[in-house]
């Protein structure tokens, strides 16, 4: 075997965003120590949780799992923002915000996520790049534990959790919304529930039962998983059910409940011409109706998916799956962790996230463009044409029937209008403070806007730019 190497102290200089006491891993001796350092923008990262979830329960008397934040945008410097993701995320151990990368250089880590383990004398064993390696990472794990034990060493007390968790509010990280002309639906997605209300904040009735879970059912008796995406179709109403890979369909007429697409396990590979409820799909973030097709953001996978709702089929639409700002048609086009949809005519508009981007998809034949954006790290906060104009993970869009595109520009905290005549970007004039806008929808005159970090949703009006709580289930 390989002689292993003392592992890196933790920095001094970390912020340790959900902790009462900065740990250290000399303290740690006779335990198994992981860290997975991870971006909280970073879909793959999302979809390491539910293993690390696992292998905190399985070695609760001997494994302690710390998270060290290494930003990829200058808004993620920011503790208290990596403090909100914690919480969004559901993460109950110890979080460091390694805003300078210090540790990352220390571990010589290269890619998010990545993991490394640590045995009982504090030396490093592995570290393991990607996600999807629960097996690999329980075997390792297994074997430095017995190590521990047969030479004595081995520690039996359970981790400390770590905690730091939001003030109670109605709602708890909003996602994506849809207004119409008499209803706001809401996912309320910390609570794993989607919310029918009037424009005044009323709550009429509720879909999901408010603790994550995975069942079909009626109204309140049905379980999903930060649901995210919501789209109708006469009085069906379809919600990107993100935390459980599937989208569901919710018949308004009488409050059922039922998948149409996924299994609720993480999709990795492309359907051809698929039966949708055997086909898994990898965290739809959004989708968008046009005529008997149902398109569906298929975030982890960076592609466009496409639902035929009379034939009940599925297939890709447009997007090759490999993470890029790649223009061409259809599947040789590519995306990066796309991330809100909206429809303009005969065309989608989407906001690719991790590119910083806005793409335009032409239904007639899937030709993709970019009309903002110029690559993966080619961010910041300018207005301007198509060559100036930049944003910072962008999450949602709203089309205005003046051909303008609204955008929550969400690290920098704003609302973007993009011109599809000019192509020029500006910044709308809001007198509200906007703290990682994830979701729009335009309807009865207004903007609605849900203002994820603060709990809320915003009615704007776009005369004047005055944004309006909605005292939802107050």
């Amino acid at each position: 075997m390989q002689a292993r190497s003392p592992a890196p102290e933790f920095p001094a200089a970390l912020d340790w965003v959900n902790a009462s006491e900065a740990p250290m891993l000399s303290a740690l001796r006779g335990r198994v120590v992981l860290l997975w350092f991870f971006s909280y923008d970073n879909v793959n990262c999302w979809n390491l949780l539910p293993d690390l979830g696992w292998l905190e329960n399985r070695y609760s008397d001997g494994l302690s799992i710390f998270g060290i934040h290494c930003p990829k945008y200058p808004h993620q410097r920011d503790g208290s923002a990596v403090l909100k993701a914690v919480n969004r995320l559901g993460i109950r151990h110890p979080v460091a915000s390694d805003a300078d990368m210090e540790l990352w250089q220390r571990y010589e880590i290269e890619a998010w996520p990545s993991v490394v383990l640590i045995d009982a004398e504090g030396l490093l064993a592995a570290v393991l790049p990607g996600e999807g390696r629960r097996q690999d990472l329980d075997e390792q794990i297994a074997q430095l534990l017995d190590e521990a034990a047969e030479r004595d060493l081995r520690e039996y007390e359970p981790a400390i959790p770590a905690s730091r968790p939001e003030a109670r509010h109605p709602l708890l990280f909003p996602g994506k919304l849809l207004a119409t002309d008499t209803r706001l639906f809401v996912a309320d997605s910390g609570h794993h529930r989607v919310l029918e209300c009037n424009h005044d904040g009323r709550i009429l009735r509720q879909f999901g039962s408010g603790d994550r879970g995975y069942w079909d059912g009626r109204n309140e008796e049905c379980g999903l998983a930060d649901p995210q995406g919501l789209a109708l179709r006469d009085d069906l109403l379809y919600v990107a059910d993100r935390g459980n890979h599937a989208v569901r369909r919710v018949r308004l007429e009488n409050g059922e409940v039922e998948t149409v697409l996924g299994n609720g396990e993480p999709g990795r590979l492309r359907p051809r011409n698929a039966e949708p409820t055997e086909t898994p799909i990898g965290t739809p973030s959004d989708l968008a109706v046009v005529a008997d097709k149902l398109y569906v953001l298929s975030t982890a996978q960076n592609q466009v998916w496409e639902l035929d709702l009379t034939r009940n089929r599925v297939d890709v639409f447009a997007g090759s799956g490999k993470l890029a700002l790649q223009d061409g048609l259809s599947l040789e086009a590519s995306f990066a962790q796309p991330s809100g949809i909206t429809t303009s005519g005969l065309q989608l508009i989407i906001a690719d996230a991790s590119s910083s981007a806005i793409r335009l998809v032409r239904l007639i034949d899937g030709r993709v463009t970019t009309l903002v954006g110029s690559g993966l790290y080619e961010f910041g906060d300018a207005s301007g044409n198509r060559d100036s104009a930049r944003l910072q993970n962008p999450l949602a869009v709203a089309m205005d029937p003046r051909g303008i595109v609204f955008i929550a520009d969400s690290y920098n905290g704003k609302i973007k209008a993009l011109s599809l005549k000019s192509g020029a970007v500006r910044a709308l004039n809001v007198n509200y403070r906007l703290l990682e806008p994830g979701g729009l929808s335009i309807g009865a005159g207004a903007l609605w806007l849900a203002n994820t970090n603060a709990h809320e949703i915003v009615r704007i009006d776009l005369a004047s730019g005055v944004g309006k709580r909605v005292p939802i289930g107050e």
